[in-house]
């Protein structure tokens, strides 16, 4: 396992944090009784987004120019933007940005980085033993098995699942950089369109009321965007599969037959999709923990995931990690980044949610018809949490076709009467998940599986360059000019 930057620290940095603005905001006095709640984010102006973009060009550029110090340091990097967004702007705000702070770590982070885990200790614990060659038709299989899985397994799920495997196919191949990119393309993202178990944005929508099927009319979307892509990849693969000739072959000697081992994680998986179903489908009735309201049954549903994945570790046998080249490393370096991430595009998500009336408005108005909707929620699902840019799409969308009728019955028009849009902003907000590595989260654990396995992976703006703006975007266009 590759060395950290003290994780141990870096939490007690952001802990000791907190606690400071706490005493700052009690000793300064907060609002007086009566006084209104101000709407952060209609106050906030577009130049707090700062950090964030301070935070995303830190991950594009430092693994590039200073490789050895971001190696080293990359979380104190994290906390470094963290600060530099959370100090002025709990100052600033007081108990609001405080409250508004402890929501986006409590109900967001926390949630986000458990299941993560679960998933990535209990798919760990699944070894493909065997002599799987990756051959373009072997590796294009299992990118259609991956894509297909991604929609009831969740895109985190069926990533964490096949990549081992799929690296280990491959480790003979010399050029697997663009492998692991369209497996991003294809398996993390655009897989998870057809159920609210696939990608985070859609099981939202669930939850605000879109019945559990309704997306699997994003098929035909999925399809074409699918075959562009495993083209694209066979053709590419085939290339340099001749190209590398006789080192592509297989190898001599005894081929062993394909087998699971520690296939009773498969059962762990399986209550993972169902604690996750479980929470969306009771109210157990709502919890207030530092100021933030959440429902009894998400943290229910935490509780079961950290209990799944803690009885896989218990269960599965250290050799299988071991010959699954299992460290903690990937998941440690997303969570590190990631808490950086969450607390540095608060105000981005906080203007995006005021609507009009905030400083991205200018980009809310321009959003009328179902192509803008897709392009819109798409760019910033890019490089925001998809997520909440979904809601606000969602939300704008309800708000435009139905003002004054309440969300049940307006949720219930839009499925049947304004069809495109929905499917639109779902489409873009799963989809453009995939044009960078922080779109959403399987995509940075499996570049960091893949390295740690020896692939050397684009950089993040060589991600873009070379890869998401050539195969995705023409995609992209092609689903707007057929289904918008």
């Amino acid at each position: 396992m590759r060395k950290q930057s003290q994780p141990a620290l870096i939490a007690l940095f952001f802990g000791l944090v907190l606690m400071a603005t706490v005493a700052v905001s009690g000793a300064e006095g907060a609002s007086e009784p009566g006084t209104p709640r101000i709407n952060l984010g209609e106050a906030l102006p577009l130049w707090s987004c700062i950090p964030f973009a301070g935070m995303l060009l830190s991950i594009a550029l430092c693994p590039i120019a200073t490789p050895n110090f971001w190696h080293h340091h990359f979380g104190k990097v994290s906390a470094f933007w963290a600060a530099s967004m959370s100090l002025p702007f709990l100052l600033a705000h007081k108990e609001v940005a405080l409250h508004e702070m402890l929501h986006i770590l409590i109900a967001d982070f926390v949630p986000f980085i458990i299941l993560l885990w679960s998933l990535y200790a209990v798919s760990g614990g699944i070894l493909l033993r065997g002599s799987l060659r990756g051959t373009p038709a072997v590796n294009s299989l299992m990118l259609v098995l991956g894509t297909a899985l991604a929609s009831w397994m969740g895109t985190t799920g069926a990533s964490m699942l096949l990549i081992r495997p799929f690296l280990r196919a491959n480790r003979h191949r010399k050029n697997r950089a663009f492998m692991v990119v369209f497996f991003i393309f294809l398996v993390s993202n655009v897989g998870g369109c057809l159920t609210p178990l696939g990608d985070p944005p859609l099981f939202l929508g669930f939850l605000q009321g879109v019945s559990f099927f309704w997306t699997f009319r994003l098929l035909p979307h999925m399809l074409l965007v699918t075959v562009l892509l495993l083209t694209a990849y066979f053709i590419m693969d085939s290339y340099y599969y001749r190209k590398e000739g006789a080192a592509a072959r297989a190898t001599k000697g005894t081929r062993e037959p394909l087998k699971l081992d520690g296939i009773h994680n498969l059962l762990f998986l399986s209550g993972i999709v169902g604690a996750v179903l479980l929470s969306g489908a009771v109210d157990w009735g709502q919890v207030s923990t530092l100021g933030v309201q959440r429902g009894v049954q998400d943290w229910v549903r935490d509780g079961l995931l950290v209990l799944i994945g803690a009885l896989s570790i218990a269960t599965t046998r250290i050799a299988v990690r071991e010959d699954n080249n299992f460290t903690w490393a990937p998941i440690v370096e997303v969570a590190i980044l990631f808490v950086g991430i969450f607390i540095t595009m608060l105000p981005c998500l906080l203007i995006l949610k005021a609507g009009p009336n905030g400083a991205l408005a200018f980009i809310i108005n321009a959003v009328t018809r179902p192509a803008h909707y897709f392009w819109a929620a798409g760019a910033l699902s890019s490089f925001l949490d998809n997520a909440p840019t979904y809601l606000t799409f969602f939300n704008t969308a309800l708000g435009s076709f139905y003002p004054d009728v309440p969300q049940a019955m307006s949720v219930t028009h839009l499925m049947g009467e304004q069809p495109e849009y929905l499917a639109a902003l779902s489409a873009g907000a799963v989809f453009f998940g995939a044009c960078s590595y922080i779109g959403n989260a399987p995509n940075f654990m499996v570049r960091s599986i893949a390295e740690e396995a020896g692939t050397r992976m684009p950089s993040f703006f060589g991600y873009i360059l070379k890869y998401a703006l050539v195969f995705l975007i023409p995609s992209f266009a092609a689903v707007t000019v057929v289904f918008f």
